[in-house]
């Protein structure tokens, strides 16, 4: 069989057993929000020719930086089911009649392009890999014996697991009968289905299973979302740390920038920007670790537009960089050298503005701060020194 490939990636969802702040599929995980990794899987397949978003009516703005540059259809808005926001999916495609479409839970993020390549294959796209049927889902065999229990907890029987299957997504179909089918779904009333695969063997649909990924795990408890970030972080067994160090003297003024934080003291300090020493090292410390030069080269102070400039800016650079490498920010550790002013007060504040610009969480940023005994510049309160260390995450094989 011939024919167009559409996938309908379903976001509207709440996720509120995953816990946190936002609804799970904008959950970050490695710095990458968790529904930009599953438009992704589908937007970048050579096999796929659209990839139709569903969506909350309420999370417009958070879906827009998701999928910000992703090749893919304007969201269409689900409904209060998972099933209406499939037929919402569908319905938005429908101009389009493609011949295979594929209903893929964003709260997915691990699927493979292998296994996108086999659902549009047992649909039938590929019939010289024996598919021969309308409707196919991914499953993986059972390792535990699985047990039915009645309402007071008490087995029932033990199932035949060699016949249970784990069913997942991307479960894939001939587009026009499943459209069909969620219509007659509608028109009968029945909102009940909890996935596409039990709405089509209710319409008459033959439904094949083909193998699918033990990684292709879906996201649901904070302890999923846990894993999943360890998973996602031992996945970049590049580790590399980079130091970085910077030095500035007082001048007049009211207020030293330290770490990103305003603080008043008896003068000020003259430098590069606005002589944030703290946010400098780090800096380095970063491209450092990235073998990316330092700073000066980046931001060389010979340049007017960098005069008085915040140093935000220079650390949102270096973390971007790392971004761009397909790597994360483990740790930053932080030194400031200085008999004044005290950092004690001002340290947690400090971590929380580093955190905030690195996007990483503040148990990940170190602050530590010393006095050199009144001895040197420092013991004369002549400056003040910070060094800075970067520990640094990439993919094996990025340059």
């Amino acid at each position: 069989m011939t024919g167009n490939v559409a996938a309908v990636v379903v976001a509207g969802g709440r996720g509120l057993r995953a816990g946190g702040d936002l609804p799970k599929q904008y959950r970050v995980l490695g710095n990458v929000p968790v529904l930009r990794q599953s438009l992704a899987i589908f937007a970048t397949h050579t096999e796929v020719d659209w990839v139709q978003p569903v969506i909350h009516r309420d999370d417009g703005a958070f879906f827009a930086a998701a999928a910000e540059g992703l090749a893919i259809l304007p969201p269409a808005h689900g409904g209060a089911t998972r099933q209406a926001s499939v037929r919402a999916g569908l319905e938005a495609l429908a101009d389009r009649r493609p011949a295979i479409v594929l209903v893929h839970d964003a709260a997915r993020p691990f699927t493979s392009p292998a296994l996108v390549s086999r659902a549009i294959a047992a649909a039938g796209q590929g019939a010289e890999h024996g598919a021969d049927h309308g409707a196919a889902i991914p499953g993986v065999a059972m390792t535990d014996t699985i047990k039915e229990v009645d309402a007071n907890g008490e087995v029932v029987r033990t199932l035949d697991r060699a016949r249970l299957r784990g069913i997942q997504t991307p479960q894939a179909f001939a587009f026009d009968a499943l459209l069909a089918a969620h219509r007659k779904a509608a028109a009968a009333g029945r909102e009940d289905f909890t996935d596409d695969a039990a709405l089509a063997e209710w319409a008459g649909m033959a439904v094949g299973v083909f193998d699918g990924e033990a990684g292709n795990i879906k996201l649901t408890t904070a302890d999923d979302f846990a894993q999943a970030e360890m998973r996602a972080m031992m996945a970049l067994g590049d580790v590399r740390t980079g130091n970085g160090y910077d030095v500035h003297a007082f001048a007049d003024g009211d207020h030293v920038w330290l770490g990103g934080v305003k603080i008043a003291h008896d003068c000020g300090v003259t430098g590069h920007s606005d002589a944030d020493v703290g946010l400098h090292a780090l800096v380095d410390a970063i491209l450092g670790a990235l073998a990316d030069g330092d700073i000066g080269a980046h931001f060389p102070p010979s340049d007017p537009q960098w005069k008085g400039a915040s140093s935000d800016r220079f650390l949102k650079f270096a973390v971007e960089r790392v971004a761009q490498r397909g790597g994360r920010i483990a740790h930053l550790d932080l030194t400031v050298v200085c008999e004044a002013p005290k950092i004690g007060p001002h340290r947690d504040a400090m971590r929380a503005r580093i955190a905030q610009i690195g996007g990483i969480t503040i148990d990940r940023v170190g602050v530590k701060a010393t006095t050199s005994e009144k001895l040197g510049f420092t013991g004369r309160r002549e400056g003040l020194v910070a060094m800075a260390t970067a520990t640094v995450r990439l993919p094996w094989g990025t340059p």
